[in-house]
């Protein structure tokens, strides 16, 4: 990611394409939001996005369980795909918490997502196991610490450059500008997952993130269209050949990307829209 213009976060925006999507993406939000179901009962909404959203998220790092499976099961300490469907289902409870911290510290919200992805019972095991090995949990990795990303293959940056992009993508979610939501989003997305700045589960922080700018910009501040969703619908190979495109740095893949990104929202929008109709008929 580029940053040598003055609001390089905007001029993305003017991307072949780039302008349909956020134009496809905003209408779409708003049809969900305009939704009669919503004037009452949206509070039910924005809890089963959330079991959607991190189901989907869980489901593109390896953990595809049905969503009835997600939504029945109380223990997620056993194997390696519970402790991934339950770190998706507590990023998910925490993102919409953290939205004041993160205008003015990402960083500081970065690490807490990782305290929260590893969560308390991995936590305490690892620091009773390993000594200071608990101590990675919450910052970013240091040279020579291994990374567990089963999605993502393309070559792991050093901590060094992991430290600096983080510097420069904080700047500038603190300073602001003029680029639509979609764009930032899809920016901060895949910049943690091209830096991968964690031991474990940056593919959950990455699609986390990408949460709270979309709630925290106010396209979707209820939290209803859930974009993991969208992304687990289009595939992991998708995905994985999206981000290809940003890891380019082309106008090409970045503008591909964004698009990807805006897909998997409006995708998000359609199941909440589902489920709407639903509890409309009486059904959910």
């Amino acid at each position: 990611m580029s940053t040598n213009a003055s609001d390089p976060l905007a001029a993305l925006g003017s991307l072949p394409g780039v302008a349909d999507s956020v134009d496809s993406v905003r209408k779409a939000v708003d049809r969900v939001y305009g939704h009669r179901v919503m004037r009452r009962r949206s509070n039910e909404i924005t809890s089963e996005a959330a079991l959607r959203g991190a189901r989907g998220s869980a489901a593109l790092s390896g953990a595809d369980w049905a969503l009835e499976e997600v939504r029945r099961r109380t223990d997620f300490g056993g194997d390696a795909e519970a402790r991934t469907v339950g770190a998706a289902l507590r990023l998910g409870a925490e993102a919409g918490q953290l939205l004041s911290i993160w205008r003015q510290s990402p960083l500081r919200v970065l690490a807490r997502l990782h305290l929260v992805a590893v969560g308390d019972a991995a936590l305490a095991a690892a620091r009773g196991a390993a000594g200071e090995a608990g101590d990675s949990v919450g910052r970013p990795r240091q040279a020579g610490e291994p990374v567990d990303e089963p999605l993502i293959e393309a070559p792991l940056p050093d901590p060094a450059e992991v430290a600096g992009r983080l510097d420069g993508l904080s700047e500038l979610i603190i300073a602001g500008g003029s680029a639509p939501a979609l764009v930032t989003a899809a920016v901060v997305h895949g910049e943690l997952l091209a830096l991968r700045p964690f031991t474990s589960y940056n593919g959950l922080i990455a699609r986390a993130a990408e949460r709270i700018v979309l709630i925290g910009s106010g396209l979707d501040p209820k939290s209803i269209c859930p974009a993991e969703v969208g992304h687990a619908e289009q595939g992991r190979a998708a995905y994985v050949a999206a981000f290809e495109g940003y890891l380019s740095g082309t106008p090409e893949g970045m503008a591909a990307w964004i698009a990807h990104c805006g897909r998997a929202v409006e995708l998000g929008v359609r199941e909440s829209t589902a489920v709407c109709e639903a509890l409309q008929r009486g059904a959910a």
